[in-house]
């Protein structure tokens, strides 16, 4: 191990180099092509002593916000050197296990004839404790993987992927396991593949119709020798006829209990058909065409039978929309070999139970109804000026310590926030409320001091994979302090928060009230160090495995990726006085020129795929708040399209929480590019209510658009005012909550 801790400090010595180097030819600063970039595991030559009848061998894999993965040895592929000790391990051991800690997928093509692989993920606190009990049978694996596993070559190559500006999302709603089924093409491991200690049999499906209500009722039978949990998925063969559709789709799914060795569960399984219309671009409309629905059931997407039909005799449009997001310059692609199919599939569905939806039972959606809005709040607001108005349509920032928010770190309340909504209303009665990253727990500094001059965070303010891409100059230009630097008083606290699992582990447990539950903790945490709103979670599609950020994210799937995102939300905000923040909206699914890169993507796509999850979360939790990506959509930012901002988000969702944008810092603006950065008042004018973190740049941008000077866009003080009492509506919800415990310590230590 010490030669191997040597080789990769010598690597990464190298490693460092090269990107400054890079940096330096691109004059640019270094931490902008060093940010979330991960070096490959390097190649070794060193001898395995002493290995006799069992071993484990830990792969590891991270990645990172600000760059993208790459299919190279190392990285999405292994190297010479893990296939030659895995297969060294795995042929002479009699007892070996490969663990995978890992945020994302890793092509396992060379070592597949391994026999036992553990997806332990990256699971914060507790990872060492769940491997130990795995590893001598306390426990067992139940999970089921969220994204499908494959060779890097096998995934869609129609669409592009981290390009510089413009990124075409030709593959439409064909995306992970609705390619792989569509075009017979088998991935190492399926999407909802996983294994456990023991076996599972799904008996006795019976289906049953009830309005536009599908229930799936079966029975769930431990056939092996060990205890454990299955999950049972739900799929859906939807008929094409005008449009095209993927093989399946995933409509409902549910986890057992635990399971002892021949015990049995009776599972449910149900879902509205309206849940299953698509987006016909033509017509700007949801619609269930005419023909069959075949309900498939099992333990994965490439392991379920035929369990009934629910036929629709004539076309029915389940809701009337607008055309929102924007036009590509493309026809998305459409599969034209053999869908995917298994012996005995033609029997299944010649002796399948038919049963026959009545049209009248489909209800065609309404407009939501949204609270009003206090009253007072909105006297408050008006009462406001203009200057007023555009500070509380800013973050908490400060003339002389703006750029320190580069990495979400510019909050002066507590200690390592984020960030947090203007202080400089509350004479007038309009309170502040704080904001912390996430995505994994609180992103707190650990400890913190209070003295005479306020909160200030104790050692390195600055991640530590950052600071090799940061010089002096840089560090000061940025308000960063290192360890010692500055002497400061007062009484140190401690903030430790809870680590979670990764949004990948969340989803792939599968597991609702798992999920819920860990959202309560962040909550609880919340109260205890004065939080108001989690920027998080962040639940944007596993469109492609090479997206940096994608162990953030949960799924391939916008089903599973709302769920969990709405029971996470429903934990937190069990919490009276805490709220999440569901991002990134929308599209955002690759890390390359993350500021200014162009989704061009189809209405159809956007909406039946990548706004799907949102709009599940948004209907069932009632998130606080929402965050809108980097990207532009279709050549426009997210946050400054009104069209997705409120006639999909507001008028038709109901969504009457804040949005904001993403931390867009001025001081660290670079380069040349095909596009420009979102500016404050264009998101204003659009509907995104606050612009985070602040500058005052943005505020001088805000002004000028109200007054009529601003060269490229001119605001209204009502368009202002809206976003305003938005603003200052969540701060009263938020903060009506008495007795939060981090007030209390400040207090008592004054």
């Amino acid at each position: 191990m010490d030669g191997y801790e040597e080789i990769r400090r010598q690597a990464h010595k190298k490693f460092v180099a090269d990107i400054k180097a890079k940096a330096h030819a691109a004059n640019v600063p270094a931490i902008m092509l060093g940010m979330g970039a991960v070096m490959p595991e390097p190649e070794y030559e060193l001898p395995l002593e002493g290995v006799k009848d069992t071993a484990v061998y830990v792969l590891s894999r991270i990645s990172g916000e600000g760059s993208d993965r790459n299919a190279v040895s190392g990285d999405f592929k292994l190297t010479q050197s893990e296939i030659r000790d895995i297969l060294i391990l795995a042929n002479t051991c009699k007892r070996f296990m490969l663990v995978l800690n890992v945020g994302g997928v890793v092509d396992l093509t060379p070592v597949l004839k391994v026999p036992n692989i553990l997806v332990l993920s990256q699971l914060g606190a507790i990872t060492g404790d769940v491997l130990a009990d795995v590893l001598l049978g306390k426990s067992y694996p139940s999970g089921k993987l969220t994204t499908t596993w494959a060779a890097g070559e096998d995934y869609s190559q129609i669409g592009d992927f981290g390009n510089e500006d413009d990124t075409r999302y030709r593959e439409g709603v064909y995306v992970g396991y609705r390619y792989f089924d569509s075009v017979a093409k088998t991935p190492i491991f399926p999407f909802g593949f996983g294994l456990g200690y023991t076996q599972f049999s799904i008996d006795d499906p019976v289906i049953s119709l009830e309005g536009s209500h599908v229930n799936v009722a079966a029975t769930v039978r431990n056939i092996g020798s060990a205890s454990g949990k299955d999950v049972v998925q739900l799929y859906v063969s939807v008929p094409s006829g005008k449009l095209d559709q993927p093989y399946q789709t995933l409509a409902a799914f549910a986890k057992t209990k635990e399971l002892k060795a021949g015990q049995i569960q009776h599972i449910n399984m149900n879902f509205v058909m309206e849940e299953l219309a698509s987006f016909d671009t033509a017509r700007a409309l949801n619609v269930l065409e005419a023909g069959d629905y075949l309900l498939r059931i099992g333990s994965s997407s490439r392991d379920t039978c035929i369990c009934g039909i629910v036929r629709l005799d004539h076309e029915v449009v389940t809701q009337q929309l607008s055309h929102a997001g924007g036009t590509p310059d493309f026809e998305d692609w459409k599969p034209q070999s053999q869908q995917w199919t298994y012996t005995g599939e033609a029997e299944e569905i010649a002796r399948a139970k038919v049963l026959i939806l009545n049209t009248d039972a489909l209800s065609t959606a309404s407009q939501p109804s949204i609270p009003e809005i206090d009253p007072k709040v909105i006297q408050l607001v008006n009462d406001l000026s203009n200057h007023e108005l555009a500070w509380l349509c800013l973050g908490n920032y400060r003339s002389d310590n703006e750029s320190s928010s580069v990495i979400g770190n510019a909050g002066f309340a507590v200690a390592g926030a984020a960030g947090e909504t203007t202080d400089r209303l509350q004479e007038k009665g309009i309170p502040s409320y704080v904001m912390a990253d996430g995505p994994a727990g609180l992103r707190l500094s650990r400890q913190y001091g209070v003295d005479e001059q306020g909160i200030y965070s104790v050692g390195d303010a600055v991640p530590s994979a950052f600071i090799d891409f940061m010089d002096e100059n840089l560090m000061a230009a940025l308000g960063f302090k290192k360890s010692g630097e500055m002497a400061r008083s007062g009484k140190i606290y401690d903030q430790y928060c809870t680590a979670l699992p990764i949004g990948t582990a969340l989803a792939q447990s599968w597991n609702l009230e798992f999920c819920r539950t860990c959202g309560a903790i962040v909550g609880d945490e919340m109260k205890r160090f004065g939080i108001h709103l989690w920027l998080a979670p962040a639940f944007n599609i596993h469109r492609s495995p090479f997206c940096g950020r994608n162990y953030e994210y949960f799924s391939e799937d916008p089903l599973i990726s709302g769920k969990v995102a709405a029971a996470i939300t429903l934990g937190v905000q069990s919490h009276p006085g805490c709220g999440v923040t569901i991002k990134h909206y929308v599209c955002n699914n690759q890390e390359t020129n993350r500021f200014r890169s162009n989704s061009v993507v189809s209405e159809r796509a956007l909406r039946d795929i990548y706004l799907r999850g949102f709009k599940i979360c948004v209907e069932e939790a009632r998130p606080y708040a929402l965050m809108t990506s980097y990207n532009l959509l279709n050549g426009v930012h997210t946050s400054e399209r009104e069209d997705i901002l409120k006639d999909i988000l507001r008028e038709e969702w109901g969504f009457d929480g804040i949005v904001m944008s993403d931390w867009v810092v001025a001081g660290v603006k670079h380069g040349v590019k095909k596009y420009p950065y979102a500016t404050a008042a264009k998101s204003i004018k659009a509907g995104n209510d606050i612009m985070m973190p602040g500058s005052e740049a943005d505020h001088s941008d805000i002004m000028a658009a109200l007054a009529g000077t601003n060269e490229v866009v001119t605001l209204t003080r009502d368009e202002v005012v809206n976003c305003a009492i938005r603003v200052a509506q969540v701060g009263f919800r938020l903060t009506e909550s008495k007795g939060r415990l981090f007030n209390i310590i400040v207090k008592d230590f004054e």
